[in-house]
């Protein structure tokens, strides 16, 4: 125990939309227990501050996106980034977690004693400063990519480019790409996004895919979203949006895989209908995969459609031989001028932020352990970690993990136990991805997550509604050890153990 550190019940690292939602239900259930907030960057917002491309918005809607307790007051269904990130600071001032937050604050090590029941975590600023936070309980609400390595893949002669080459994650401020001829690579729901936005002021733009991804336009403001908001008052109406937009997210996730063939037909007929006569949707809008086998990408307003319809934006279908000076040489033998390239090519996956873990002097690595409905490590004690859905609005099982985790801490202090933690024990256990979609990042790294089993409390699922009837019933002992630290147990010996399933 270090007397330097500086204490509080519950560390919740990462100051954006899990970190918050985790204080907010936290304080909530348990007003008694102190915590901090420990964020890397200058400003609340973790994903929407991070990335500052133009045309960066929500890729689900907004009211399922944004934090149940926080009506959403802006008209929009869909929102941009800059919006998401001013609402996340307003909530967080709201509801007083702001003076919770200590910025500059990046955690590299996170350390458990177990003769104290406690956590250590060393911290980096920018400046290179050191310090330490010392807790009861550690919330990692870091979620699952890397913030310092994007996925940039090898491609030919990009260095002999006479132009400038950008990855979105690091979209230089002060870039200007008016005039431009820029090429866009990839297809996946940044490209989707930013091409639009970039085709407002560009001479031109190709996106430039390898292959075709599912897209659906939805409207930036949604009519029915407008009537329900202007008939009840603020908070009923945004419960009832969410619970309406929730409820569609689930059902046409269902059609489209219990139906994949109507589901492909609905698609390309939507398609066809958005773009000009004769355009070769086969070629350009036709995936080789069904839908949701890969995060089916929003189109907003039908901008995409609107600029390919004039000529302000180019879908070129081929893969890239090599870059010289002034372009992109195709493998079809093709060229794409540019001016600017940019390579929306990915993410790389990360768990728990790439944070050191390390228990009583032994270091773990996360990805050899179970998850736990879906939020605790396989013997990790006293520490949750958030992911959110791959088919649906990270936040509707954000604020499940942030519940239950609240949940947790009160049933631990009603009956005096110091740690917790799940165990599998000697349970044959098989194993399954704990992402279930064939997206790029997640084949690239298949093992760079915690791992999932097949079997309940063991099966990370994607699916909110037998979530929500879990979380509903849940028998928080279930494969849950519970203990005291020595000193307590020594005056408390009756310490309790749940049972392994």
């Amino acid at each position: 125990m270090d007397d330097q550190a500086e204490y509080s019940d519950v560390l919740i690292i990462g100051a954006g939309i899990s970190g918050l939602g985790a204080a907010y239900r936290i304080h909530q259930r348990n007003p008694h227990l102190s915590y901090t907030i420990l964020e890397r960057r200058e400003r609340i917002g973790g994903t929407w501050d991070l990335f500052r491309y133009p045309g960066i918005r929500s890729d689900s809607d907004i009211f399922t996106l944004s934090l149940p307790f926080e009506p959403w007051t802006r008209p929009e269904n869909v929102a941009d980034g800059g919006d998401i990130r001013d609402y996340l600071t307003d909530a967080a001032r709201h509801h007083g977690m702001d003076g919770h937050i200590r910025f500059d604050t990046r955690v590299t090590r996170a350390e458990w004693d177990s003769t104290t029941d406690t956590w250590t975590l060393r911290t980096v600023a920018s400046d290179g400063s050191t310090r330490l936070y010392r807790g009861r309980f550690v919330f990692f609400g870091t979620g699952y990519y890397d913030y310092d390595r994007p996925y940039r893949p090898e491609i030919a002669g990009v260095e002999d480019f006479a132009g400038e080459v950008v990855h979105p994650q690091f979209w230089p401020e002060s870039l200007d790409h008016s005039g431009k001829r820029v090429v866009v690579i990839g297809s996946g729901a940044t490209a989707i996004s930013l091409v639009p936005a970039l085709a407002k002021t560009a001479a031109h733009v190709t996106m430039l895919q390898r292959s075709p991804t599912y897209m659906m336009s939805m409207a930036r403001v949604d009519p029915m979203v407008a009537a329900i908001r202007k008939m009840l008052p603020l908070k009923l109406a945004h419960s009832v949006v969410r619970a309406r937009n929730a409820a569609f997210s689930v059902l046409s996730y269902a059609m489209f895989r219990k139906a994949p063939r109507f589901g492909r037909w609905l698609v390309r007929n939507r398609t066809i209908a958005a773009l000009p006569e004769g355009y070769d949707v086969d070629l350009h809008f036709n995936p080789r995969y069904d839908p949701w086998d890969q995060r089916m990408c929003l189109v907003l307003d039908h901008d995409l459609f609107d600029h390919i319809g004039d000529g302000r934006v180019d879908l070129v279908t081929d893969r890239v031989d090599h870059v010289d000076a002034t372009g992109i040489v195709l493998e079809s033998g093709k060229r794409i001028d540019a001016d600017l390239i940019v390579t929306a090519t990915g993410l790389q996956l990360q768990a728990l932020g790439g944070v050191d873990i390390v228990v009583d002097g032994t270091e773990i690595t996360p990805t050899d352990r179970f998850v736990y409905k879906e939020h605790l490590l396989e013997d990790v004690p006293n520490m949750a970690w958030c992911i959110g859905y791959t088919n649906a609005s990270w936040t509707l099982r954000a604020d499940m993990t942030a519940r239950a985790v609240a949940k947790l801490l009160a049933y631990m202090d009603s009956r005096g136990y110091t740690h917790a933690y799940p165990h599998l024990g000697g349970v044959a256990m098989p194993e399954k991805p704990t992402f279930d979609l064939k997206a790029g990042y997640i084949q690239r790294a298949p093992h760079a997550l915690p791992k999932s089993g097949v079997r309940r409390p063991w099966n990370v699922r994607h699916n909110y509604v037998l979530d929500l009837l879990d979380h509903r019933f849940d028998r928080i002992e279930e494969s849950m050890v519970f203990g005291r630290a020595p000193a307590q147990a020594a005056q408390k010996p009756e310490s309790e153990q749940a049972q392994p399933a």
